[in-house]
């Protein structure tokens, strides 16, 4: 309900102008005078996808596609090369978000589970400072959390084409479609019809780049003439790496040909292509099957040759996808820029974590290895974020929900175990801490990754795994980022290892990890 202000009409001149003056500063007015300045409580467009990994992204050195819109916001602010992850998977990456705590605090450390609604999340203290609040598209939570005036959200993962919303009245709507067009419509026709006399703070939530890497129509076949070159440890033999060993996420064991890759799709009986008009089919069987399980047959495949075509075919799909989503990234831009939005309003792109590109022949995320412990956050604020800027410090996305807070000039509420990093973000703090913890749990199903918990500095990772086999792993990622070579036990590293034991047994017990410490003590 809008709130009304009451003034007598018998007031001074002199009154007049100091209630005028009182009007262009109070935060959340808009004052209609160009020369005025913006209102101190900016907007935030927070715009989170899924899988989308660094690799896939050219403002962080990628050479294997061009995302010129997610480029352009790290360059008009700043880009993070060391935003890590405190759960490498989708749902409990979002339930970090939205609470600010790591997923032993908040309960959902599992995906395909039912986020605790119960629970406080930061977006109620934003409502409380004024701020309307909305989140659409992805949210894989199983619940409809309070803290949201608006929501219209996927269930579960949704689907690439016509794909159910539910909203806060948990009405069921189909959008026909595909997902990422339709989720960047739903949020500026939002955008359009919210409550102006607001500020306001919107999550996007795109599906993309989820598998089973479903293109755009426009998208499709858009790298078939593109080579991909293999990673260097794309033939890694886990030497010294007993998890890894034993994980089912490999491009040539685990992809599959039908559901992941499309060779010979049964369209009739897959409910992915059953929501498929007629229209919309026809491309694809075109494509996939008249094209791409032509080339399979002919081609009569196995042992390496097999697993090279299976990953030229995963990074073309994989990327094909990754262009829409760039490019209605660059369309929300476009609004924000036309509707005078942008010049007052925080746009933040990242992702719910890292993901493997054929890094140690594998899909998929999980790991406190580098590739899915990282995920990509640019962010630009006009006027306080100095283009350009580029911030190498370790920065969890437990500090996400901090950070939205302190932006807006809202309290950071005592049950959030986050840090806020706008400081960092404006150069104006040097001695931001130099570690992260990470805890991962989902095992055995869906690909059998041990459980494991550690810690990430400036240099080094440690990781201690837990569940069918007890050991530990070191890693020196200023030497060996890819993390190939386990340096727990080598001589030489004595110091070290107890060092970083003591520093993880420290964030256990701030954080108050319990399971962890459990598992310490008693081995």
């Amino acid at each position: 309900m809008k709130r009304k202000r009451l003034y007598s009409l018998s007031i001074s001149l002199l009154g007049l102008a100091a209630l005028i003056a009182c009007w262009l500063v109070v935060p959340g007015y808009t004052v209609k005078k160009a020369e005025a300045p913006p209102p101190s409580r900016p907007n935030i467009v927070f715009i989170i996808s899924d899988d989308h990994t660094s690799q896939a992204i050219s403002s962080y050195g990628s050479k294997l596609a061009k995302t010129p819109n997610i480029d352009r916001i790290a360059k008009e602010g700043a880009i993070l090369y060391n935003n890590v992850v405190a759960n490498s998977i989708c749902g409990p990456s979002r339930a970090t978000l939205l609470t600010g705590q790591f997923s032993h605090r908040n309960g959902y450390k599992l995906n395909e589970k039912v986020f605790d609604i119960n629970q406080p999340v930061f977006t109620e203290e934003l409502q409380k400072n004024g701020y309307q609040t909305a989140w659409i598209g992805k949210m894989h939570l199983g619940s409809l959390p309070h803290g949201f005036d608006y929501l219209n959200i996927l269930p579960g993962h949704g689907h690439y084409y016509n794909s159910d919303f539910v909203d806060s009245n948990n009405k069921t709507t189909r959008h026909m479609g595909y997902v990422t067009d339709v989720v960047t419509s739903l949020s500026t026709d939002w955008l359009a019809h919210r409550d102006t006399a607001k500020p306001f703070f919107l999550v996007v939530g795109h599906k993309a780049t989820h598998r089973e890497w479903l293109p755009a129509a426009e998208d499709l076949g858009a790298y078939d003439n593109v080579t991909f070159p293999l990673p260097p440890n794309f033939y890694d033999n886990y030497k010294g790496r007993l998890a890894a060993q034993k994980q089912d996420m490999s491009i040539d064991k685990t992809m599959r040909l039908p559901e992941d890759l499309k060779v010979h799709v049964d369209y009739e009986k897959n409910g992915t292509y059953n929501r498929f008009t007629p229209e919309q089919k026809k491309p694809f069987y075109d494509y996939y099957e008249t094209k791409i399980s032509k080339e399979f047959d002919e081609k009569k495949l196995s042992g390496k040759a097999l697993v090279e075509w299976k990953y030229q075919r995963y990074m073309k799909d994989y990327l094909s996808v990754a262009n829409s989503l760039d490019r209605n990234i660059g369309k929300l831009l476009d609004y924000l820029d036309k509707s005078g939005l942008s010049k007052n309003t925080v746009v933040i792109y990242t992702s719910d974590q890292g993901f493997y590109l054929g890094e140690h022949g594998w899909f998929d995320k999980r790991w406190i290895y580098e590739e899915s412990l990282k995920t990509p956050f640019v962010i630009r604020y006009p006027g306080v974020i100095k283009p350009g800027s580029r911030v190498n410090q370790v920065v969890s996305n437990v500090d996400w929900a901090p950070t939205l807070l302190n932006l807006t000039g809202t309290t950071i509420p005592a049950y959030i175990q986050g840090e806020s990093f706008l400081p960092v973000l404006k150069g104006e703090k040097k001695n931001w801490r130099d570690q992260a913890y990470y805890h991962y749990y989902e095992y055995p199903q869906p690909h059998h990754v041990s459980p494991h918990f550690g810690l990430r500095t400036n240099q080094y990772t440690i990781a201690r795994f837990y569940g069918p086999d007890n050991f530990w792993e070191l890693y020196d990622i200023k030497k060996d980022p890819q993390n190939m070579h386990n340096l727990y036990g080598q001589k030489g590293y004595e110091t070290i290892t107890a060092d970083l034991k003591t520093k993880l047994v420290q964030q256990i017990k701030k954080y108050e990890d319990d399971e962890a410490l459990k598992i310490l003590e008693s081995n």
